[in-house]
């Protein structure tokens, strides 16, 4: 398996529109592990990990995010797998 991780930062309209717990939920429907969390800059941070594919799909979505977000940029950064890192967690 093609395991892989993504630390993600996502700037736009990111907070107060449900946003972590979309993100929580897409991550779990792709078997993605991780976590999400608001930033006091109004930024979104995330680390996904788990099959290449599946985790290219929630990135995918954190490029639009929910109806009520509106997204301006993502910034995406490879991350060492950690192999301890079980579920997903909104912070």
């Amino acid at each position: 398996m093609n395991r892989i991780a993504l630390h993600i930062w996502v700037t736009g309209r990111v907070q107060g529109v449900w946003y972590r717990q979309s993100t929580k939920e897409q991550a779990e429907r792709n078997g993605v592990s991780g976590w999400v969390k608001n930033l006091s800059d109004g930024r979104v941070e995330a680390l996904l990990q788990g099959e290449a594919n599946a985790v290219r799909d929630v990135e995918a979505w954190m490029n639009q995010g929910p109806p009520l977000a509106t997204v301006a940029e993502t910034i995406v950064e490879q991350a060492e797998v950690d192999e301890t890192l079980k579920g997903f967690e909104v912070h």
